[in-house]
């Protein structure tokens, strides 16, 4: 048999169908929803990066954790984990820019174990464009006292490498 007539392996999938087979797998929020979640108690994890946010704003009340940084944020188990990460249970819905990054980064939350998690069908944008809440300025930096390398939240160490990324504003 000559190496033309070998089999080859199948061709892997372009991005499209790669998020198209993820999604398939979950069902996504729509901005009202994903408001009402949170009013429920599910966690709302904005992964865009700081340039976006400072352009466009926050989502009261979710938890900013840039994308680098997810899977050791929000592992139950994890050594570096957010305190809001109490479980495999907990309901998450990711946030991006659009609602496409965070399809991938759910289905490596499923990888983790954290079955719950979904994401915000149109990202941020989407969000703003329902006319829900959205706060501007800079977020609120860490703790001052504690050296930004060591935490980015009171009693929460850092990922050694990796930028520290400051908590969004406290909203009342």
């Amino acid at each position: 048999m000559s190496a033309d007539e070998q089999e080859r392996p199948p061709e892997p999938p372009g991005i499209d169908e790669l998020v198209d087979r993820i999604r398939a797998g979950y069902t996504r929020t729509s901005p009202e929803e994903a408001s009402a979640a949170a009013a429920e108690g599910a966690l709302l994890v904005d992964i865009r990066y700081a340039a976006l946010r400072e352009r466009d704003g926050l989502i009261p009340g979710a938890l900013v954790i840039e994308r680098n940084e997810l899977e050791w944020r929000l592992d139950p188990r994890g050594s570096h984990r957010t305190p809001e990460a109490v479980g495999h249970d907990l309901r998450i819905v990711i946030i991006c820019n659009e609602g496409y990054a965070s399809s991938l980064a759910v289905a490596s939350l499923h990888q983790l174990g954290l079955h719950r998690a979904t994401d915000l069908t149109g990202g941020f944008q989407a969000w703003r464009a329902a006319g829900l809440p959205v706060t501007t300025g800079a977020p609120v930096a860490a703790d001052a006292s504690v050296p930004p390398e060591q935490s980015v939240a009171p009693g929460h160490p850092a990922i050694p490498g990796h930028p520290v990324t400051p908590a969004p504003p406290t909203i009342p």
